[in-house]
């Protein structure tokens, strides 16, 4: 059901209704962006999106980690239709959508991006880090996506964060366990911090030694470009490109919490969920960590409805 330009249930994020659900007066607008050309192993993350849509109807709206209901501090959550992804050339696509965001992000929105593969959200970076070039680009991944092209394409998958690269230099990558010798070398000249999933398992100190060293690699103001796979196989299986040895829920929950604290967080775009038939726990988690992260993200305007007004306000 559609009331005009934006989605209610049950095709909404969270089956909000109309009230809390209106772009003119909501906080915060998902945009989704089924796009998918070039997905060079398991293909299907074009229905991701909307998988993530119809699972987040099964998403609690309290918290119960939280103690409050995170969409009432973002003073709602609007859903738009999908966008038209019928466009071929897959740099037109991001031309088009970073002009999109843009219009929203000059309303003062927050914007969710939910992209098919990973190149359909190069646009919404771009747009944000148009309009705050100050930023930092905190990619959560299992792969760097750096190559300059792949199979003949500039605008492949594995090309994605380079495309973001043609525009913004600020970028810091957590999660990652596979890379491109090109890729490698990359990294090393141009000192792009790259934190390895390999190396955050090995952490002995636990969640605060390499937490506190991702946020120091980081500008005052972050946009987060989440790819699914950067969590483990074990927890999101429904992947075109899955990984072993990924993060946990706990490795980014924790993660998304102190940077929402001490840093400005200016949008989110989470893709490459690629849902598998029979299974529904991959895209109710990815619903669940948006969610989350929303909680993080307005935890200080949630907190005068917090049950019991605990003490430690992101339940870590």
């Amino acid at each position: 059901m559609r009331a005009g330009d934006y989605l209610l249930p049950p095709q909404n994020f969270l089956g909000l209704t109309s009230g809390d659900a209106h772009p003119a007066s909501a906080g915060v607008v998902v945009l989704p962006v089924p796009f998918e050309r070039t997905s060079t192993f398991g293909r299907g993350s074009c229905a991701g999106p909307a998988a993530i849509l119809a699972a987040s109807q099964q998403v609690e709206l309290f918290d119960v980690t939280l103690g409050y209901e995170p969409y009432r501090a973002a003073g709602g959550i609007a859903t738009l239709p999908p966008w038209q992804t019928e466009v071929s050339d897959s740099a037109v696509l991001a031309d088009n959508l970073c002009q999109e965001v843009k219009s929203w992000l000059s309303r003062g929105k927050f914007l969710i991006t939910l992209g098919g593969e990973h190149t359909s959200i190069v646009g919404a970076i771009w747009a944000h880090c148009e309009i705050h070039p100050d930023l930092t680009v905190l990619q959560l991944d299992a792969h760097s996506d750096l190559r300059a092209e792949y199979l003949g394409s500039a605008w492949n998958h594995a090309c994605a964060m380079a495309r973001v690269r043609d525009r913004h230099e600020s970028l810091v990558q957590v999660g990652v366990r596979s890379q491109d010798r090109s890729e490698w070398e990359l990294v090393q000249k141009q000192q792009i911090p790259v934190f390895y999933a390999h190396r955050i398992h090995q952490d002995r100190e636990g969640a605060k030694d390499w937490i506190a060293a991702v946020i120091a690699a980081t500008r005052s103001r972050v946009y987060i470009s989440l790819d699914c796979d950067v969590l483990d196989p074990a927890i999101i299986p429904a992947t075109g490109t899955p990984e072993p040895g990924g993060l946990t829920w706990a490795h980014v929950d924790a993660l998304l919490a102190r940077l929402c604290r001490e840093r400005e967080v200016l949008g989110l775009d989470v893709s490459e969920l690629a849902p598998v038939t029979g299974l529904t726990h991959p895209q109710f988690t990815v619903a669940k960590l948006i969610y989350r992260f929303l909680g993080h993200r307005y935890s200080i305007k949630g907190r005068s409805d917090r049950i019991g007004h605990d003490k430690n306000p992101d339940g870590h």
